[in-house]
Order: structure tokens, then sequence, then C-alpha cells
């Protein structure tokens, strides 16, 4: 492990901040350095992506879907659409209620997000499906943004967009979680206060997709344009579905639709849901997810090219409005050089703060973990299936103790189609049945981890098949290790496991049953003991995705429910490479 040098410490925090600045990954770079791009431009899971202009008109603001994952809401910029960094995240302080968000509630909380500029602040709102529309505000997307606050309390509205008009009067389009609605297929626009604060108006369907083509017609985004109300939206499901826009004179209709982006010949299915900006340069771009199932939705950018006043969006068909994705273009614009950067993969922890592109699967408690002095990030054993404080007997729940409920795996988006992490840590037990390692997390999750038996270790592979489903977990011991120290203290002693963890993703493709492109990866697991020669740890594992979410790679620490002394995995880096 890394020494305990204050020199060093200011060493990191300075090598942090530099390598955050330029990080350019080495699975995945959408800019080619010759002034075209190669889409994706954002290879993760940043699903249902929206987008504004700042304040300068040169800078550009992205959020996505967080659901339940902590931090909430990822800020990221760009200066050209195609280079991006995670700059913050909207939300720090947690979900609520904290009694449903403190452990892991998949695939709830934030929905469908939108980013708007307005009047000198920054405004993000989604639809909570389960307890109303809510909103965050800053006047700097870099610093802190307000406590989120609920606008319209309710049950089912979801993918929610405000329009500021000409006259200051406001809108909100929104649509419907036929989970919990029970209904769907149908787009709401209701006016709301200035301040887009409360609704002073009832809800007016203004399209309904039902019975249509357009049916699971969502995700809607609102806009304004010489004179025009535009709903720009998806329709025809996640995979396969396809954009429309719509146009009316009224914010509340009747809207006339036309598709104007579908897969067409490419492999790129279901190109919808995103973002439609202007530029100060005259140009209009498009950003909207591809689901690529195991690795999440990940972010295309398409120009725009308005044709009879309506937006075909990627490469122009030379009959009617539908465009079809491009999967190399030019670059946007600029008035400058932009630096080649990507979205933050491998961290050393070197640093107080932790990496930007990390999340926990529930509200952070510091419990969790915290980063240290010495060069590592310590994550603690926790308690699955109940409040940390209390074990499933007091709790007087169902105890679940699959690492399915476990909130404080410190896991990030997977980066690419192929790609390798690596990570050494050091497991620290001080009582049976401790245990760290790393993880792939999903529907089906596989970790590899090291636990304490007596007076050794056990290296095992977890695996869970169906997890959301309540399957149970099966585990594979693959070896016995001995301590690489021992405390020779006679209080609370621990022993100490040093080992090198390391995942191979590969893509493998196939085809779905319906002959849609399939996204299936590979997952392959070794370990090591010098970070030289890695040995083969299981058998491969394919990759799924969450619940609405990527599967996502990080790294786990745990231990069964009860009142014993805290183990820790010490992890010295985390290291994303080919």
């Amino acid at each position: 492990m890394k020494k305990l040098i204050s020199t060093m410490w200011l060493i990191g925090m300075t090598a942090f901040c530099t390598h955050a600045q330029n990080y350019v990954s080495q699975v995945w770079n959408p800019d080619n350095g010759d002034g075209t791009y190669t889409n994706p431009v954002i290879n993760a899971d940043y699903s249902d992506p929206d987008i504004c202009v700042g304040a300068s008109g040169e800078d550009y603001y992205l959020t996505a879907s967080s659901f339940q994952c902590i931090p909430g809401l990822p800020i990221l910029h760009s200066k050209d659409l195609v280079n991006w960094k995670i700059i913050n995240y909207a939300i720090k302080g947690g979900l609520e209620p904290r009694e449903e968000f403190d452990k892991p509630s998949h695939g709830n909380g934030v929905w469908a997000p939108s980013i708007r500029y307005h009047n000198g602040e920054y405004y993000i709102f989604w639809g909570d499906p389960d307890y109303g529309v809510m909103m965050v505000k800053t006047t700097d997307p870099a610093g802190e943004w307000s406590k989120p606050l609920c606008v319209i309390p309710g049950k089912g509205m979801i993918d929610t967009t405000p329009l500021w008009d000409d006259d200051g009067r406001c809108y909100l389009v929104n649509g419907w979680a036929n989970s919990r609605s029970r209904f769907a297929s149908v787009l709401t626009v209701r006016e709301m206060n200035a301040e887009c604060t409360a609704a002073i108006g009832d809800p007016v369907i203004v399209y309904d997709g039902n019975g249509t083509e357009n049916r699971t017609c969502e995700g809607p985004k609102f806009y304004k344009r010489d004179g025009w109300y535009w709903i720009m939206c998806p329709a025809g499901g996640v995979p396969t579905g396809f954009q429309l826009a719509m146009r009316s004179k009224s914010p509340f209709g009747p809207y006339e639709a036309k598709k104007v982006l579908d897969q067409g010949s490419t492999k790129i299915n279901g190109p919808h849901q995103g973002g439609w900006i202007h530029t100060k340069f005259g140009e209009d771009w498009f950003i909207h997810f591809q689901d690529k199932e195991a690795y999440g939705r990940v972010c295309h950018l398409q120009p725009v090219t308005w044709k009879d006043n309506w937006p075909v969006m990627g490469k122009v068909s030379s009959k009617g409005y539908c465009g079809e994705p491009v999967l190399t273009y030019r670059k946007p614009k600029t008035s400058g050089k932009v630096v080649n950067e990507n979205p933050v993969e491998s961290d050393e922890f070197n640093s107080p703060q932790l990496g930007l592109q990390w999340q926990w699967h529930g509200n952070y408690d510091q419990k969790f973990g915290m980063p240290t002095p010495w060069g590592v990030f310590r994550v603690y054993c926790y308690k699955a299936g109940s409040p940390d404080n209390l074990s499933p007997v007091e709790d007087g729940s169902k105890a679940d103790g699959r690492l399915w409920m476990v909130p404080n795996m410190l896991l990030q988006k997977t980066p690419a189609d192929n790609f390798t992490a690596t990570s050494k840590i050091r497991m620290t037990a001080k009582e049976d049945n401790q245990f760290g390692g790393i993880i792939m997390m999903g529907l089906n999750y596989s970790a590899l981890v090291v636990k304490r038996v007596g007076n050794e270790f056990q290296l095992q592979r977890i695996t869970c098949f169906d997890a959301d489903k309540g399957k149970e977990e099966k585990v594979e011991v693959l070896a016995t290790l001995k301590p690489t120290e021992v405390d020779k203290v006679d209080y609370q002693p621990a022993i100490h496991c040093d080992l090198y963890l390391r995942l191979a993703v590969s893509y493998i493709g196939g085809t779905n049953p319906d002959g849609s492109n399939k996204h299936e990866a590979r997952v392959v697991f070794s370990y090591s003991r010098d970070g030289k020669k890695f040995q083969p740890a299981g058998e491969p594992f394919t990759m799924r995705q969450g619940k609405w979410i990527g599967a996502k790679v990080g790294l786990v620490a745990a231990q069964p429910a009860g009142k014993e002394n805290r183990g820790w995995v010490d992890a010295d880096w985390f290291r994303i490479t080919k």
C-alpha cells in the first residue's frame, strides 16, 4: 500500500486535478482527431440524456437518469458535444424518503430528467414515478444545486420538461408510467407559475399514441422555434423505437407528428429520446440514446437538418422527413480548439475526494467508506437486507442477505464494449465471513471476493441470476489463501490479504428472437498475488443490465447482519484498460 507521507498526499491531489482535467480513455474515444467523430459520443449508460446551452452560448451541459444511485443527476460539460467531462452531480445529499432509498431501491428514484437555462439559472426537472415532479436549480452547474423540491406531488408522472414562453408564462409537459398510473402512451401539458414551482392549471392530453404505431410515446422534451411549439419524443418502445417531432401553434395542441429518426439500414437500434439544441454557430444537433442492453443506454450525436419546417435527424433521406443515424460525421462548429477528453474511468485514489465516476447503490452513509490520506479508498463491510444498525430480526423485516440489497457497493458505468478493470486491494477482516472484492452488478451479477474463514481467506465467486426475482446466490470456492499479514496486537486484531482482482469484458453480440441485434457481453474473472501473473477465477459470466440501468462495475465489501467489528477493503487503485 501507499506510504503515509504528507508530500505524497499533496502530490496525489495535484495529480488528481491534472488527471481529471484532461482524461482520455484507453477504451473509447469518439474524437477521431481529424475534425470528425464516431458514435456513440458517450459509450456509457447515460440513460435518457438531455442537454442545454449554457450562458456563454459555447458551453453545453448534459444530465441523465440516475434512478436510485447516489450521487444522482450527473452533470457533464462539453465545448463541442463530442468531448465530455463529468463535472458534478445535482443530487448529493440523497433521495427521500430515506427509509426507501437508504437501501437499494432498484429502478426507482430519478427518471428521465430535463435540463434548462432560464434567466441566469439552470434547472433540472424529473419525474419520480412514486412521488411526483421534482426540481433542482443553480446559477453554476459545477457548483451547489438546491435541494430537490416537489413541484407537483402525485404518482405516475414521468419525463417532465418545462418551457418558458416569450410572454413569461411557463408550461410543463410530461409522460405517464403505466406501472403506476395504469395508462400510458399519452403526453400532457399544464401551466405552471412563472417560477415553475407549482401548477396553476390542470393537465391537458395533447397527444395520444394508443392504438397507433406511435404507442409508448414518452420522454417528451418541450421547445419553441419561430412561433411553433415543439414536442420531441420517442415512441415504439425502448429497444426498437424511433423519434417523433410534433408541432403546434399552441402549447396545448393539437399537435401534428412526424417520424424524424429511426434505425433505417443501420445497426443502431431504437435511436430516440434525448435533447435538441440550436448552437450560436447556427447549427442544430440532437443527442439521443441507443439501448445496448447489458451496457445500458449510450449516447449518440446526430446533425439536425430542417426540411419544410421539420427537424430531420441524422442522414437525410431523399424522400420524407425520417433520417437514420450517422456513425461518423464532422464535429460541431466551435470558436476555438477543443481539448480531447472523456468521462473519467480509472482512479488512483490519490485524492481526498472520490472520483466523479463513482456512485453508491443507495443513499450514502459515512459508514459505507471514505477517502484516506494513504492513497487508498476504504470501503467498509456492510450488512445487506436491513438498516445497518439493526439485524433483520430487530428490524422486523424479511432478511435478504444477498449482494442485491447491499447499498454500499462503489460502482461506475461500463465505459466501452471491450475493456479490462483491475484493482489492487487489501482485504482486512476482523471477524469470520467478512469479504470484499470486485463485482459486475446487474439483474444477474457476479463478484470475485476474498472471504475470511477461520485464520485464512477463501477466494470465492458469488453469482446470482434473476436477482430481482428473489433467486439465491451461488457461492463457488476457488482457492484458499494465507494471510499477507496478521495483526499482533490483542485489541480487535485483524488478518489481511493483498490481492489483485481483475475482470475482462468482451462483446459477443448475437441476435434476438425478433431478428434485432443482441448486445451481449462475456465477463472473465482472474486474480494475482503479485500483479503480474493472473490466474483464471471461475467460469465466464454473461453480463446483464440492472433495473432500468446498464450493468455496473466496481467494489464491494460486506458481512452477515450482526454486531461484529467491521472489516474493510482498502482499494489502492482501480484501472480501466484495453
